[in-house]
């Protein structure tokens, strides 16, 4: 079996590349590239100390639960490229990489023109963080927690689309909610959670065996974008406690959900 995954190059993005690469002959990796000091340097999101600060937090939970940064299994075929290029390139480019059997996207830019029909076609499966359609586009479980609502925190496994966040959904990802859990920690145990769900039911060959649904957008909470996260949002988010607080946990309407232990 071959993989190919779209995604970025922070712990979590490689780690998820490892998962296959266990189950696989081989995975290729296309990773768009940025700074892995979020908050120090100004990237994908902007410099400040407020920004430094929480993303403190946010690498604290990563390194705790994916390990630090290293180098990759042999199994796995890189292509680096810069945040934004994706779109840019042309098939030639990408051509090794497009004969897998299973195409999976997690954290890429937005994907357009040739390459969004070829993967369409392909059923390709994107892994977005947070609960869709309640939450979609940028830093979704963030602002689920900023609305003090934890329990639309996860992961939502789709099929890709044109539309950001909008393809069939086939499952949800929950994590168990701790009182007094690190937010952080939380959040993150939802990505661990959506790469393990999902690399089990390819290794078993059931993922496409699952009922799928339609995306119903009148559910919508909240539509972030990137720009809506700012040093603003994110010191009141720091004022607030870092732990887990709630009376009791009651969820949405979930498609064929998978809960956290």
């Amino acid at each position: 079996m071959k993989v190919t995954i779209f995604s970025s190059n922070q712990p979590r993005h490689l780690s998820l590349a490892r998962e296959f690469a266990a189950i696989s002959e081989e995975v290729f990796l296309i990773s768009e590239v940025n700074t892995v000091f979020p908050g120090q340097v100004e990237d994908f999101f902007r410099k400040s100390k407020i920004m430094q600060s929480y993303f403190e937090n946010v690498i604290a939970s990563e390194k705790k639960i994916f390990g630090d940064l290293r180098f990759n299994s042999k199994k796995i075929r890189q292509l680096s490229i810069k945040l934004g290029d994706l779109n840019k390139l042309e098939y030639s480019h990408l051509k090794e990489a497009l004969s897998s059997d299973y195409y999976v996207v997690f954290g890429s830019s937005f994907i357009k023109g040739w390459l969004i029909d070829f993967l369409i076609e392909r059923k390709a499966i994107n892994i977005h963080m947070g609960l869709s359609p309640y939450y979609r586009g940028s830093s979704c479980n963030f602002w689920a927690l900023y609305d003090n609502n934890p329990n639309y925190v996860g992961a939502t496994i789709h099929l890709l689309s044109k539309g950001l966040d909008s393809g069939d959904i086939l499952f949800h990802c929950v994590p168990k909610a701790y009182r007094n859990e690190n937010v952080f920690d939380f959040t993150m145990k939802s990505v661990d959670l959506s790469h393990k769900s999902l690399v089990n039911l390819i290794d078993n060959g059931t993922i496409f065996t699952i009922p799928f649904f339609k995306q119903d957008k009148s559910k919508e909470i909240r539509y972030s974008k990137n720009k809506d996260f700012n040093d603003d949002v994110a010191y009141e988010f720091l004022k607030r406690s870092t732990k887990l607080e709630f009376d009791e946990i009651i969820y949405p309407e979930l498609i064929n959900p998978v809960f956290g232990s």
